[in-house]
């Protein structure tokens, strides 16, 4: 599919960041300040044919990686370096060079990210050391009651759709699937793996399902909509639902009173009235006739912890997994009552109906093979997954795995503690919680480095960032955009990943969810035409720049893999110093004639130390030690001593050659 792009000759001003260029770019260029104007179709065509000259023959290239190649076990994702991107913000950019960003420009480039742009920025990806995308959601997502200028992809609209706004109208004739599928394909080229995010459990309050089953979401009369919140119960604080809880709470007059805000769905109300409807309704205006014809609508999600401040998920309603009551309203919900959304409901997880709704399970468990199928993706994040019913997320589970058993599953888990739980339910690695530990220098570091990743039964996303996280150019200043990043691509059980603008200082969050707060948007200077905004919820473009973060990104790259076996295979050691105070984080991995030491100082205090290899693995004479500091390697005396000099944040590699067999 690669092959087939063409883009006809235009004007030499489509401006782009110099940082996308390819090296020694040989078409048209100008570059004033950072910025690069080229002719698109000189510029898109060096790229593809960049990719194409690293095509082998005869391989088919829209399968997965693990299918090309015959791989059938999972463990791929130990080794993944990934980069973690939301595409229509990863690659936005005004391509006027003028004036402020706009979705489609007065030249007719489209400067909101496209599948086109993302083909284009591979080199990047490449040279950052990159083999694994992790892509937040790109399936169409809805425009009804969307926060900020263009709402969240998590709003899903049609699960079976690429949003048509990744669209490129440099590509004539062509379609968003197709691609998407020719970015896919130039990845695979690449060896780069592609996993995606998957939403199960819910969708957009006007989800494109809603036309020929609406009875598998849950309904609210539209004048019960202006007062509609989770019910508060202040006495029991922010908790987790239980059966004791839930059996109790049935019998208060602010559950009674929310219950009674819902509805049977349309087609359950008056099937005539809602099949002569449904002959008429046009995807636009599927809510509006709802509302006009029977005035009910979806009902918006809310979280499953009881007395969550956050407010409610207006923009996503739930899909109706049980087609009767949870257990726990036994004997407190009568069997005739509309179906509702409450804290055990959600939760299903641990409250589940005897009633499966078993064909919205069997459709929710055919939409991984269809992209598996259709594009050839290698790997899933499963959104909230742990809180679907048990037999519903072995059935996902199952059915991609039918069809590429190295079909990668990560799980939405920030917990390190139940990793145990998401191993046994057959996921691969979870999320963890590296992105919160990690900058809490130098207390929850070490002991995230010593401990906490030690423990952990599956491997974990370690990353200075995440989507949903603050920026580590924002935390103190950015002081640790170094340490954290060379902690995270060493750390026991870690996949090593870079988020989507971590390499060019970025200081805007992309969301508020983890560890942030409403003033945590405010980064940018009160000129920025981004300033307040969320890549989430509002059109942003990344301030491209050439950092010194990427070469060090690319480097500590290279430092994973060139130790990738000893990491994933060797023995790991903490490390023997001569004196340790809670402030020097130590890894270190060994075999029989090799190891790699990791030293780093988590005090602003410059701090000199002794590494003792004897006590650290019995290694009584070393044949070669070479240090490596911020790209350079130097030879150190071979000895069973290491004497280390670390200023404040600093840290240190070391590289040992042995003759001498580990004592395991």
């Amino acid at each position: 599919m690669i092959e087939k792009i063409s883009i006809r000759p235009g004007k030499s001003g489509y401006c782009i960041p110099k940082i996308w260029l390819l090296k020694d770019y040989g078409g048209e260029v100008k570059i004033e300040s950072g910025k690069a104007f080229v002719e698109p179709s000189q510029y898109f065509h060096s790229v593809i044919q960049w990719i194409l000259e690293k095509k082998e023959s005869g391989v088919d290239y829209t399968k997965s990686v693990s299918l090309q190649k015959g791989i059938t076990d999972r463990s791929w994702i130990k080794s993944a370096i990934v980069y973690s991107c939301l595409p229509r913000c990863t690659a936005a950019y005004n391509h006027k060079g003028f004036g402020r960003f706009e979705v489609d420009d007065i030249f007719g480039y489209r400067e909101s990210g496209t599948f086109l742009k993302m083909i284009a920025l591979l080199p990047h990806f490449y040279r950052l050391g990159v083999n694994t995308l992790y892509l937040l959601p790109i399936t169409e997502s809805s425009n009804l009651f969307r926060k900020g200028e263009i709402g969240s992809p998590y709003s899903v609209k049609d699960f079976l759709k690429i949003d048509p706004l990744y669209h490129d109208p440099l590509l004539d004739g062509w379609n968003v699937e197709d691609e998407f599928l020719a970015f896919v394909e130039a990845c695979h080229i690449l060896g780069i793996r592609v996993l995606m995010d998957f939403i199960p459990r819910t969708a957009a309050r006007d989800c494109n399902l809603i036309l020929n089953h609406p009875e598998w979401f849950y309904w609210i009369k539209v004048d019960e909509l202006v007062n509609y919140l989770p019910p508060v119960i202040p006495e029991l604080g922010f908790c987790q639902p239980t059966k004791e809880i839930m059996q109790k709470l049935y019998d208060r007059p602010e559950i009674r009173n929310h219950l009674k805000k819902f509805c049977f769905d349309p087609k359950t109300t008056d099937p005539e009235k809602w099949d002569k409807l449904r002959r008429e309704i046009t995807d636009q205006s599927l809510i509006p006739d709802i509302i006009r014809h029977f005035g009910m609508m979806t009902a918006p999600g809310f979280s499953d912890w009881i007395n969550d401040p956050q407010p409610t998920w207006d923009d996503v309603t739930f899909l109706r997994l049980y087609m009767d009551h949870p257990f726990t309203a036994s004997g407190k919900v009568g069997s005739d009552h509309p179906p509702y959304v409450l804290f055990d409901v959600i939760k299903s997880s641990n409250f589940p109906g005897k009633v499966p709704n078993l064909e919205l399970w069997n459709y929710i468990a055919s939409i991984i093979p269809h992209f598996q199928k259709k594009y050839g993706i290698d790997g899933i994040r499963l959104d909230m997954g742990h809180a679907l019913p048990d037999q519903l997320q072995q059935l996902i589970i199952k059915n991609a795995r039918d069809h590429d058993p190295s079909f990668v599953f990560i799980a939405e888990e920030l917990e390190m503690h139940r990793s145990k739980e998401a191993r046994e339910s057959g996921y691969d690695a979870i999320i963890g919680n590296s992105w919160w530990m990690l900058p809490r220098i130098p207390d929850k570091a070490y002991e995230f480095i010593q401990s906490e990743s030690l423990r952990v039964e599956l491997p974990y996303i370690a990353a200075a960032e995440t989507p949903d996280t603050p920026r580590i150019f924002s935390r103190d200043n950015g002081k640790y955009r170094f340490l954290i990043p060379f902690l995270c691509c060493f750390a026991p059980n870690g996949i090593f990943m870079i988020n989507s603008g971590q390499e060019i200082e970025e200081t805007q969050p992309m969301n508020l969810g983890l560890d942030n707060n409403a003033c945590g948007r405010f980064t940018l200077a009160c000129g920025d035409e981004f300033q307040g905004k969320l890549a989430f919820f509002d059109h942003y473009v990344l301030h491209w720049k050439d950092s010194e973060i990427v070469g060090f990104l690319s480097e500590l790259s290279k430092l994973r893999n060139m130790f990738s076996d000893l990491i994933l295979h060797g023995v790991y050691r903490p490390v023997y110093l001569s004196w340790q105070d809670g402030k020097t984080a130590n890894i270190s991995y060994w075999n029989e004639h090799n190891g790699v030491i990791v030293i780093a100082n988590l005090d602003a205090n410059e701090r000199t130390m002794e590494i003792d290899l004897e006590k650290t693995c019995n290694v009584s004479s070393a044949t070669k030690i070479r240090s490596w500091r911020y790209g350079e390697w130097f030879e150190e005396n071979a000895d069973k001593i290491i004497r280390c000099s670390l200023k404040g944040y600093d840290f240190a590699l070391y590289e040992v050659s042995y003759n001498l067999v580990v004592k395991t």
